[in-house]
C-alpha cells in the first residue's frame, strides 16, 4: 500500500505545481486554495508511505513522480519546450524512479 500513496502524492505534487503557475503568485483565490489542497494531500500521502519505506527511497520517488508529471504538463498545457535532450533528462528520472522501485529495501 505504501507504494500507492507515494503515487498518489507525486501525481498530487505535479496537481500542486501546476497549481502554482496559476495561482500567480497568489493573488488568485480559487487556483490559490486549489493549489494549498493539493500540497496538504501530497504531504499526507507522503508521510502516510513513509510509515514503511525509507526516507531516501520515498523522498527521491514522490519528488521525481513530481518533477516528470511537471514536466508533462508543462509541455501540453503551457506549450513548453520538447526538445530531444529534455525528453532525455526526463527519460533518466523516469529510470530512477522504476530502479528505485525495482530494488529491494536495505
Amino acid at each position: 500500500m505504501a507504494w500507492a500513496y507515494l503515487l498518489i502524492a507525486g501525481l498530487m505534487e505535479t496537481a500542486w505545481a501546476v497549481g502554482l503557475k496559476c495561482t500567480d503568485g497568489f493573488t488568485r483565490f480559487w487556483p490559490s486554495l486549489w493549489t494549498a489542497a493539493g500540497m496538504a494531500v501530497s504531504f499526507y500521502f507522503l508521510s502516510l508511505a513513509l510509515k514503511t519505506l525509507p526516507i531516501g527511497t520515498a523522498y527521491t520517488v514522490w519528488t521525481g513522480i513530481g518533477a516528470v508529471g511537471t514536466v508533462v504538463l508543462g509541455i501540453v498545457l503551457f506549450g513548453e519546450s520538447r526538445s530531444l535532450l529534455r525528453l532525455l533528462c526526463v527519460a533518466m528520472i523516469v529510470t530512477g524512479i522504476v530502479g528505485l522501485r525495482l530494488l529491494p529495501p536495505a
